[in-house]
């Protein structure tokens, strides 16, 4: 099953499309996050997921070589709706993604959970894992995957100040050398 977009749609692809991150190189600061929620939640995959208007893509991965897929098939599509952590016990059981590719074929999901990564009401996307099992987060882990999620959305900021830090300094410092030469 498709899941419906959200009723901001537009500013949600705006709001994400600001952070200028969609297919950038990966980032060790991100790939740690990821791999903390794989290691917390004891899942062998991982992702960093940002939903973009027609696919999903993965700033960061531990357990899944893919770099994006079809917004039509993707977990975190539904993710995003919600205003805490979606999770999906058992998907080969829930008649939104029973007949998924992802879980019909490899790699197989079963259990899914995602953190969403919001900013000014938006969700961006999500920290989330998978297994291969059904099975559910101990409420450690539930804890322990919001406070990761939101330490992702912090990187986020941080990256995004970084950049627009940067854009000033160089033009300031172009500022300066017109202003020597006249």
């Amino acid at each position: 099953m498709i899941p419906p977009k959200p009723a901001n749609e537009q500013q949600r692809l705006a709001t994400l499309r600001g952070y200028e991150i969609l297919d950038t190189e990966p980032e060790a600061a991100f790939d740690d996050l990821t791999l903390l929620a794989s290691c917390v939640c004891q899942t062998p995959i991982a992702l960093i997921s940002l939903v973009d208007a027609d696919r999903q893509w993965f700033k960061s991965s531990v357990g899944f070589s893919v770099k994006e897929t079809s917004r039509d098939i993707a977990f975190c599509a539904s993710a995003i709706l919600q205003p805490d952590v979606f999770i999906v016990p058992d998907a080969s059981e829930d008649e939104r993604f029973a007949e998924n590719p992802l879980v019909v074929s490899e790699p197989k999901i079963r259990f899914y959970a995602g953190a969403p990564l919001m900013r000014e009401g938006h969700a961006l996307g999500t920290l989330c894992v998978f297994d291969r099992v059904a099975r559910k987060l101990s409420p450690e882990q539930l804890e322990a995957l919001r406070a990761l999620g939101r330490q992702v959305q912090a990187q986020l900021e941080l990256r995004r100040n970084l950049k627009r830090l940067a854009a000033s300094l160089v033009a300031r410092d172009r500022a300066e050398n017109e202003k020597d030469l006249a």
